[in-house]
């Protein structure tokens, strides 16, 4: 009997293992299952935008940015370019509308007359009830340095020529040599030269190149001149073709007939003879005679 009882005893223990409705193992698995249910999601209704632009270029040329994006088509927002100093400023603003086939867009901003520096130009969403988000590697801003060498071209040919004269195209760009200077003009009637390279000079003083070109132009106007060098875009300066004098007509005064009428003479008239009064002898005599008359009548 007691041989039994060591034999049950030292006979292994089986145990079944219920896991706790919150153990910790358990919760983490349900975590992340969780966490990736919400990537999955979250990736499904996020949209990526890409703005790409140049990092510089030079002043007058015009800006080219290009805009992809997997965003609804007909969704719209705005391409702003700013003036970025210790504010923005903004210079421009245009429409962007994403289309159906979600190719490649372009947009140009025009940089002729804005002074060196850096600017941003920035994609504006517009602010819907059910706008969706963008994913996170989406480029939405660039910044872009603007720079200015149209100080390097001096042009010393009048700014206001005539027409017989024109188009003189005289001056000196800085430190060129005689490395030659490409040129374009274009005028009120679009571009009537160029692109076209021209010889340049050394000024011995300063290492400068001198060119000097005259383009014929048959109209007034005025009319720009690109420069550019082997190093790229210099500026563009604008010289005006003044209109010809207008001429005064001569005009020959029509002579008016004048009528000479006869010089009518009046008669001299003669001088009035003065009469003299009665002398008191004749009239007393007078007076005596007719006294006597009647006497004589009287007495008969």
């Amino acid at each position: 009997m007691t041989l039994s009882i060591l034999v049950l005893v030292n006979q292994p223990v089986s145990e079944t293992y219920y896991s706790r409705p919150f153990d910790a193992v358990v919760m983490k698995r349900i975590l992340l299952i969780a966490l990736c249910l919400v990537c999955i999601v979250g990736t499904a209704s996020a949209y990526g935008l890409y703005l790409d632009c140049p990092e510089s270029i030079q002043v007058g040329l015009p800006l080219k940015c290009s805009i992809d994006s997997d965003l609804p088509a007909g969704y719209t927002f705005d391409l702003v370019l700013y003036r970025s100093q210790y504010t923005s400023t903004e210079l421009s603003r245009q429409p962007v509308t994403i289309q159906e086939d979600k190719n490649t867009q372009y947009r140009l901003f025009e940089t002729q007359g804005l002074p060196g520096g850096l600017y941003k130009i920035e994609m504006q969403l517009k602010s819907t009830g059910g706008e969706e988000s963008l994913r996170s590697d989406s480029v939405t801003f660039k910044l872009v340095k603007l720079l200015d060498r149209s100080g390097e071209i001096t042009i010393t040919s009048p700014q206001t020529q005539t027409l017989e004269e024109a188009l003189r195209i005289e001056g000196t760009v800085e430190k060129l040599s005689n490395e030659g200077v490409q040129i374009e003009v274009r005028g009120p009637e679009g571009r009537i030269f160029g692109p076209q390279y021209i010889g340049t000079k050394t000024d011995v003083r300063n290492d400068a190149g001198i060119f000097t070109y005259k383009v014929p132009v048959t109209s007034p106007g005025t009319y720009e001149v690109s420069f550019s060098d082997p190093k790229g875009f210099i500026g563009i300066k604008k010289l005006v073709v003044a209109e010809p004098p207008t001429p005064v007509p001569t005009t020959v005064p029509t002579p008016v007939p004048t009528t000479i009428r006869p010089v009518t003479t009046l008669p001299t008239p003669l001088p009035t003879t003065t009469q003299s009064p009665l002398s008191p002898v004749l009239v007393l005599g007078a007076l005596a005679v007719a006294g006597l008359f009647a006497a004589a009548v009287f007495r008969r």
